[in-house]
């Protein structure tokens, strides 16, 4: 934790990035197994990163899987899963996903239009809600900010939700990010990158330095 922030550092594709963000702070590793990602990785992939991952919160970020693939990713190794998917799927497959990840590790990632809130019928389902950037064609990954007014009305609306704050986020924007949002929990990835799947180490050490700097009223 970083000024009463917790801090996620999203799309590690190697043991380097890994360690890192972990002497960067990080609170989570996240890691994309979602094949269409640039910075995917396989599950066999992170099995093999494991031993040798610092000693920090691991988490899988999937797009609608099946509950036999959050099962097998929930066993891996991982603390917690982050499932990203449309906001009005079937709210039974998002039950089932409840039941796969075990009690307290599901993270849920409805990509939400304009428009759109977190269904009402969603909320008993999962202690964490994370908001991406909208994206027609992706459900993450875009680099784009998300809608910080959206995230600020959920957040006050259920303090008892975990809001993870996500989407286009960077060294020179997260002061204003946090100041409109109030978030206490951010996923950072493209905006502290060399390239899709490389971290900087340059960029995120000023990431870092904004959030140990920042005083957020509200």
């Amino acid at each position: 934790m970083i000024n009463g922030i917790r801090l996620k550092v999203c799309g590690l594709t190697s043991l380097v990035d890994a360690e890192m963000a972990d002497r960067g702070g990080a609170d989570y590793l996240g890691f994309v197994l979602h094949a269409p990602s640039p910075r995917h990785v396989t599950l066999a992939g992170f099995r093999a990163l494991l031993p040798r991952l610092p000693d920090r919160k691991k988490v899988a970020v999937v797009v609608e899987p099946s509950v036999a693939e959050l099962a097998e990713m929930a066993a891996a190794g991982f603390d917690f899963l982050q499932v990203h998917f449309p906001h009005d799927l079937f709210p039974a497959t998002v039950a089932a996903w409840a039941g796969a990840a075990g009690p307290g590790r599901l993270w849920l990632a409805p990509r939400l239009p304009p428009g759109a809130d977190v269904p009402p019928e969603l909320l008993p389902l999962a202690k964490t809600f994370l908001f991406d950037a909208f994206h027609a064609d992706k459900f993450g990954g875009t680099g784009r900010a998300a809608d910080w007014t959206k995230f600020r009305r959920h957040r006050e609306a259920h303090p008892e939700k975990t809001w993870i704050l996500a989407g286009g986020l960077n060294p020179e924007n997260i002061d204003v990010a946090l100041q409109a949002t109030g978030a206490r929990l951010v996923d950072v990835n493209s905006g502290v990158e060399a390239s899709p799947g490389v971290k900087d180490q340059a960029r995120l050490t000023a990431f870092v330095a904004q959030l140990a700097g920042i005083r957020i009223a509200g």
